[in-house]
C-alpha cells in the first residue's frame, strides 16, 4: 500500500513531522537510515530546547521574550538568517511543550553548571535519548510504520514534485514526501572537499570529529541540489564546537565538550591566544570555538585554567593534563615553555581587578592586551594548573535547502506541492552561521510539526 507521507529521516524533526502527519490523518511510513539501536539521528545527543515564554513556565524562570531571543539568534548570526522564518521558529517555541508532553516528553529544571539557561531553555528529563524514544513510542503506538537500515540512496523528482525514494534496489512511491535526514557532517570527503587546504598545506577537515551520527552523510541533500532544489547557506558553515581532543570520532556528543575557555585562557600549538575567551556568555559563544580552532595550526589548541576555576564548569568526560606549575603545564602540553609563559604572564600582567561573578557579563578585563579578554579575566597564577586539548567537533552543517513558512522545498524559486524539509536540511535558512544553545531543537521542532501538516494537506 502507497503510503500517504513518507517522511525519510530519523532524528527530532522527522518524528515531530510523522507525528503530526499521522494526527492529520494521513497514513505514514519513516525511513530512519541507522540500525535501531542507533535510531535518532543528532538528537539523541540534545538536552534541551530554547524556549521564548513571557512569564514564568514550570521548569522555566522569569520570562525570554520574543524580543530578546530573536536578538541573541541575530548577534550569533551576524545578520545572516531570514528574520521571517527565523521569528516563525521563535514563536514556535513557545507553544510546542505541551504537545511534546502528550508525547511522552518530560522536561526538568536545568541542572547547576548548566550555565544561566534556567531562564532560556528546557531541559529534557533523560535528555535527548529520552525525548527520541519518547517520540518513537508514541509513533508506533499511533501507526506509523517505522523501517530502520533504510539509507534512501536516490530519490526521484519530476517538475519539482517528489515521485519515489530507493532504498538499494527498492522503490518507494507517496503521495508527499517530508525529507529530514540530516546535514553532511558525518561525511568527511565532502568536509574535506568544502574546507579545501590552508596556507599551511593543511586539510584542516581531515582532524575535525563529529560530535554526533555516523549517518548524516548528506546523500539525500547532494541528490537534491543535483536535482536542481534550491539551496542556502555555505558548506564551511556548520554548529562547530571545540571538544576534547581525545573524543572519539563519532558519537561523542555533549560529554566531550570543553566548557571552561571563559573561565580561562585558550592558546595554540605556539603557545598564543587567538580570540576573546570573555566576549559573551558561554551559551551563546560556545559554537565560535570549533570554527577557530580549526583555523589554527594542526587545527589544535588547549584550554588553561587554574585552581580557582575548577568546579565552576559542567565537568567533561575527561580528566584534565594537571601540573604544579605552568611550565610543567607548558612541557607536558609539549609547548615552548618561553612562548606559553610570555602569553601567560602577559595575560597576568594585563588582568584588571574587578568583581568576578560568571553568572553576569563582570568588570573583570585585561587592559592592554590582544587579543583582549572582556569578562571574567583572572590572573593564572593558583596550583594546581590544568589544560584540555581541544579539537573541532562539528555538530552539523549548514548547507541545505531553502523554504519558506510552509516548509517546502523550492525548485528554481518556486515551492514543490508534495515535498518538504525540516530539521537540519533547512536549518540554514535561520542559521547562515553560528548558534546558541538549544535553538537547533527549536527549528527541529518547528519546521517538522509544519512539514508533517503540509505533507498530509498535500497528500490529501
Amino acid at each position: 500500500m502507497i503510503p500517504d507521507v513518507l517522511v525519510i529521516g530519523g532524528g527530532n524533526a522527522a518524528l515531530c513531522a510523522a507525528l503530526m502527519a499521522r494526527e492529520a490523518g494521513a497514513s505514514v511510513l519513516m525511513l530512519e537510515a541507522a540500525p535501531r539501536q542507533w535510531r535518532g539521528g543528532n538528537s539523541g545527543h540534545t538536552r534541551n530546547l530554547r524556549c521564548m515564554h513571557d512569564a514564568p513556565q514550570d521548569v522555566l524562570t522569569d520570562a525570554y521574550p520574543e524580543e530578546e531571543y530573536w536578538q541573541d539568534l541575530l548577534k550569533v548570526t551576524g545578520g545572516q538568517t531570514n528574520e521571517a522564518l527565523a521569528r516563525l521558529a521563535i514563536r514556535a517555541s513557545g507553544n510546542c511543550r505541551d504537545w511534546m508532553c502528550r508525547h511522552g516528553v518530560h522536561f526538568q529544571p536545568s541542572l547547576s553548571g548548566t550555565l544561566h539557561l534556567s531562564r532560556t531553555n528546557a531541559f529534557f528529563m533523560g535528555g535527548g535519548k529520552a525525548l527520541v524514544n519518547a517520540y518513537y513510542r508514541s509513533a508506533e503506538r499511533l501507526g506509523v510504520a517505522i523501517r530502520y537500515d533504510a539509507a534512501v540512496d536516490r530519490i526521484e523528482i519530476k517538475r519539482g514534485r517528489f515521485v519515489a525514494a530507493w532504498v538499494g534496489a527498492e522503490r518507494i512511491t507517496a503521495k508527499a514526501c517530508v525529507v529530514a535526514a540530516g546535514g553532511f557532517e558525518s561525511n568527511r570527503e565532502w568536509l574535506r572537499v568544502a574546507w579545501g587546504q590552508n596556507e599551511r598545506g593543511e586539510w584542516p577537515a581531515d582532524n575535525f570529529l563529529i560530535r554526533g551520527t555516523r549517518y548524516n552523510r548528506g546523500v539525500l541533500l547532494k541528490e537534491l541540489l543535483q536535482a536542481g532544489a534550491d539551496a542556502i547557506g555555505d558548506a564551511t558553515q556548520a554548529h562547530m564546537v571545540a571538544i576534547d581532543a581525545r573524543a572519539p570520532l563519532y558519537d561523542g556528543g555533549i560529554c566531550t565538550r570543553i566548557d571552561c575557555v571563559s573561565l580561562g585562557v585558550v592558546v595554540n600549538r605556539d603557545g598564543q591566544r587567538f580570540y576573546d575567551e570573555g566576549e559573551d556568555f558561554w551559551p551563546k559563544r560556545y559554537a565560535i570555538w570549533g570554527r577557530l580552532v580549526a583555523q589554527q595550526a594542526g587545527q589544535l589548541a588547549y584550554a588553561i585554567i587554574d585552581a580557582k576555576a575548577a568546579g565552576r564548569f559542567m565537568p567533561p568526560v575527561f580528566p584534565g593534563v594537571r601540573a604544579d606549575s605552568l611550565t610543567e603545564l607548558a612541557r607536558k602540553l609539549g609547548l615552548k615553555v618561553d612562548r606559553f609563559m610570555r602569553t601567560l604572564n602577559d595575560y597576568n600582567a594585563a588582568c584588571q581587578i574587578g568583581h568576578f561573578d560568571h553568572t553576569v557579563l563582570d568588570d573583570c578585563r585585561t587592559s592592554g592586551l590582544t587579543p583582549a579578554k572582556t569578562h571574567w579575566a583572572r590572573t593564572i597564577d593558583t596550583a594546581p594548573f590544568f589544560a584540555y586539548a581541544l579539537k573541532p567537533g562539528v555538530t552539523f552543517t549548514y548547507l541545505g535547502l531553502k523554504t519558506d513558512a510552509s516548509s517546502a522545498v523550492h525548485f528554481d524559486g518556486k515551492p514543490s506541492e508534495n515535498l518538504f524539509v525540516a530539521g537540519e536540511m533547512m536549518a540554514g535558512n535561520v542559521l547562515g552561521k553560528g548558534y546558541t544553545a538549544g535553538v537547533g531543537m527549536a527549528i527541529g521542532t518547528a519546521f517538522g510539526r509544519i512539514a508533517g501538516t503540509q505533507a498530509a494537506q498535500a497528500a490529501r
